[in-house]
């Protein structure tokens, strides 16, 4: 079979795709940084990015999910690792094993997003939204645990509990780490409260 010359679109159109959505998502934390979430117009965010309105509504609902939108791609990667961890692990140590490596992949936390991410967590109207991007992950989470509790768990509620354990774990450590900058690095804080929190789990 001779090769085509279409093959290669449908990646670059993803990737178009890609660099669209990311646009989008850095417009809306700059304007959201500088003016205040309550002040941030889907319009704004549309003309910061230089695309039109309509093509915000191809990638986001709202202005809520633009913003979360970096958080949904950092829990997701996550996801995949959490899925990529050996059967023979418990849970919870798969969940924490996964962490840990999702971090060291993540690096240092750059100043400017801890900046932004701040003013995200401090304000009331994005409360809700931050609350449904972890369930999300929370779901995913959530059925990788009950594929390794198997018939132990026939109802799912200890995969579900694990599940929500461990989210709460990170996102509270993150928050407290964000507001009070422990002279600790943020995974160091983030280990100690999981290996606490799971002795009931191990």
């Amino acid at each position: 079979m001779s090769p085509t010359t279409s093959e290669p679109e449908p990646g670059l159109r993803e990737r178009k795709k890609a660099a669209t959505r990311q646009a989008l998502h850095e417009a809306a934390l700059r304007l959201a940084f500088e003016h205040g979430p309550e002040n941030v117009t889907v319009e704004a965010i549309a003309d910061e990015a230089g695309v039109s309105r309509r093509t915000f509504s191809n990638y986001f609902a709202n202005k809520e999910e633009a913003l979360f939108y970096g958080d949904l791609q950092r829990m997701r990667l996550l996801a995949g690792m959490i899925r990529e961890q050996p059967r023979a692990l418990a849970p919870w140590e798969a969940l924490t094993a996964a962490a840990e490596g999702f971090y060291e992949q993540l690096g240092d936390l750059d100043p400017e997003w801890i900046a932004r991410s701040r003013m995200v967590r401090r304000h009331p109207s994005l409360a809700a939204a931050q609350v449904q991007t972890f369930a999300a992950l929370e779901r995913e989470v959530s059925a990788e645990v009950a594929a390794r509790l198997g018939p132990s768990d026939p109802w799912g509620v200890r995969a579900q509990l694990i599940a929500a354990t461990f989210l709460a774990v990170l996102r509270v450590s993150l928050n407290v780490w964000l507001e009070r900058r422990p002279e600790v690095n943020f995974w160091d804080l983030a280990r100690d409260s999981l290996a606490d929190a799971g002795c009931g789990f191990v």
